[in-house]
């Protein structure tokens, strides 16, 4: 049993961290204290001094302990590895989980590589980055391969120099090609390293080295080493003048600015090398609500420079931090150097912070609209509730469509809306297995069987402990399910969900002649949606989304070649007629849907015409554009 009382009298007078606990063993706060006994008494004296958030967690501990540290630097370095590692509910969190990629210099190796990865590892090799997204990551490459012209074919070396001639970009003066065995290892480096300065945004240094190397090679008489080097200089000079300048003095700045709005502050950090703004970073921190400035900026810095590549030799914020004078001892030892924080109050300085904080209130605006489409998807939701007469708002739709051609080639898509919006990421394909030919019925029964089947052994898997409920794919059920269909579709679903033992709404989306959603129907009625309202509009996306990607499934499935190929198993139909069908009517499904007067207007004599019309006929088809 936990006593509070006498724990708090043992306390150590000395620099630690502390993690609270919460009643069920949860890590619900790390902090760092430069005396521990100072610090975790705060929490449980008067409450009238403490913020909403600070007073919300108190509540909740159930028990604390503490490490005991060397130094107060320590403490950061360990409160930083801790957050980092149980992400406390009350500590400050950034949204950056998605893991932002990297470019990765493999400079460990004899002769390096470049690539992509979102992960670093202590390997040896130079990271760079993080970048906002792969559109940067891609430009970013794009520009490197101009300037360096390093090989993007998929040879190793040393192993594959000598063997074969150079590829096509060496022909096309887009490789140096070391496979041919005229680069040495320290040449091929060097490029490598000037690589590095490059996406480090030493540009004046780097241009300082490659202009000795040409000046070199010019008193050498080697005038295409010369050249070569010349027109990197020029192409590096010109991406360096299409950066913002930002500071005279060529400093290498992180400028961090933030603006609060609706509990959350939303992060900007600018990247400043060689006083130019290389790239930009932002973040979301939750739960902000009622934090002094000063923590906020505390908390993002300890962090993101927990992890960060790259530690410049200035620091500019908007604000002052909690424990500024650790915080630049601790980023000084990572830098090895003295680093400077600094919180300008006027001039150049104070006029870059102006232009981040106005980016970050950018981002405050962003998610005002986005707040607003949510409520409108929420909106929309709550009209089809209405329409439908149920009793709660479907939160989480599931739509079901089956794709084919003639029968063949049977597949079948699942989509799903959560809160309004499509949740792609759990949107699952099917190959319809047990169905031949086409039975729209049988193969939309297998699909909902497969899916729900799965969603009761995942729950009996995790109910004997045998899954874990986060490698759990199916089992989150939906609130409403729709089909792409009729009254038949709805009967066959539902005798498929009923044979399971699972009852959940179930209607299908009708379509007019021209395949755009009329109403949703169940095995006895029709809902008819007002044509201007959300709930009409929500529908119609549903309906939209799930065709298509039955469609481009089936299609991705057969290839485009095997489609048109259907054609060929029709007697009398070749490729010179294959080809004018499909230029005439553009697809199978509307060459299926053909009367015969039509497929002879489109170019085919009678007999080749009454083949076409009886393969499709006497099989059926089904439409698909």
């Amino acid at each position: 049993m936990f006593d509070l009382a006498q724990q708090l009298k043992n306390l150590p007078e000395a620099p630690g961290v502390y993690l609270m606990h919460d009643a069920q063993d949860r890590i619900i706060y790390v902090g760092k204290a430069k005396v521990i006994k100072n610090r975790v008494r705060q929490y449980f004296q008067s409450a009238k001094n403490h913020g909403a958030k600070v007073r919300a967690m108190v509540s909740h501990i159930a028990w604390f302990e503490y490490i005991i540290t060397d130094s107060e630097l320590e403490a950061l370095v360990l409160e930083c590895t801790l957050i980092k590692k149980h992400k406390p509910h009350y500590n400050i969190l950034l949204k950056d989980d998605k893991h932002f990629p990297y470019i990765k210099v493999s400079m460990q190796d004899d002769y390096p590589r470049l690539t992509v990865t979102r992960k670093m590892t202590d390997d040896g090799a130079r990271y760079f980055g993080p970048y906002t997204g792969m559109e940067i990551v891609r430009h970013m490459l794009d520009i490197v391969g101009r300037i360096f012209l390093i090989p993007t074919c998929a040879r190793r070396f040393p192993a594959d120099i000598g063997k074969g001639r150079p590829c096509l970009n060496y022909q096309i003066n887009k490789c140096f090609a070391p496979c041919r065995g005229n680069t040495s290892r320290e040449e091929y480096r060097e490029v490598f390293a000037g690589i590095c300065s490059f996406l480090e945004g030493r540009h004046d240094a780097l241009i300082a080295n490659l202009t000795a190397q040409m000046e070199t090679a010019s008193k050498d008489l080697a005038f295409e080493r010369a050249a070569s080097l010349r027109d990197k200089i020029i192409s590096i000079r010109a991406v360096t003048q299409r950066q913002k300048v930002v500071s005279d003095s060529g400093a290498d700045q992180d400028i961090v600015a933030f603006a609060c709005y609706d509990g959350k502050a939303f992060v900007e950090i600018f990247f400043v090398r060689s006083g130019r703004v290389t790239g930009r970073q932002n973040f979301c921190i939750d739960d902000a609500e009622g934090l002094e400035d000063a923590e906020i900026m505390d908390g993002f810095l300890k962090q993101y420079y927990a992890s960060a590549v790259f530690v410049p030799r200035e620091l500019v914020l908007s604000c002052e931090t909690e424990d500024k004078a650790v915080l630049n001892q601790y980023l000084s030892e990572r830098l090895g150097r003295k680093v400077t924080i600094t919180v300008p109050k006027r001039g150049e300085k104070k006029n870059i912070i102006k232009m981040v904080e106005k980016n970050a209130w950018q981002a405050v605006e962003d998610y005002k609209l986005k707040k607003l489409k949510k409520e409108a998807d929420t909106g929309a939701l709550q009209k089809l509730a209405a329409c439908l007469q149920f009793g709660s708002v479907p939160n989480r739709i599931e739509a079901y469509d089956i794709s084919n051609i003639s029968g063949t080639s049977n597949v079948g898509a699942m989509v799903v809306f959560e809160g309004g919006v499509p949740a792609k990421s759990e949107y699952r394909k099917f190959r319809i297995n047990s169905v031949a030919g086409q039975d729209d019925y049988a193969s939309m029964s297998e699909m909902l069987c497969r899916r729900f089947t799965h969603a009761q052994r995942e729950q009996q898997e995790i109910r004997e402990g045998k899954l874990a409920p986060g490698k759990a794919k199916f089992t989150k059920l939906p609130d409403l399910v729709l089909l792409d269909g009729g009254k038949g579709h709805v009967s066959a679903a539902r005798r498929t969900l009923d044979a399971l033992g699972i009852s959940l709404p179930l209607f299908g989306m009708v379509k007019d002649e021209k395949h755009k959603f009329r109403a949703l129907v169940d095995e006895e009625s029709q809902f008819t949606l007002p044509k201007n309202s959300a709930a009409y509009t929500l529908v119609g996306n549903i309906s939209e989304q799930v065709h298509k990607t039955a469609v481009a499934y089936h299609i991705n499935l057969r290839g485009r070649k095997g489609i048109s190929s259907e054609l060929a198993n029709i007697d009398g139909i070749g490729d010179v007629r294959r080809k004018l069908l499909m230029r005439r009517f553009k697809s199978v499904g509307a060459i299926a849907a053909a009367s015969i007067q039509q497929l002879v207007a489109a170019g085919l004599d009678k007999r080749s015409a009454a083949n076409v019309y009886a393969y499709f006929h006497r099989q059926g088809s089904e439409t698909q554009p």
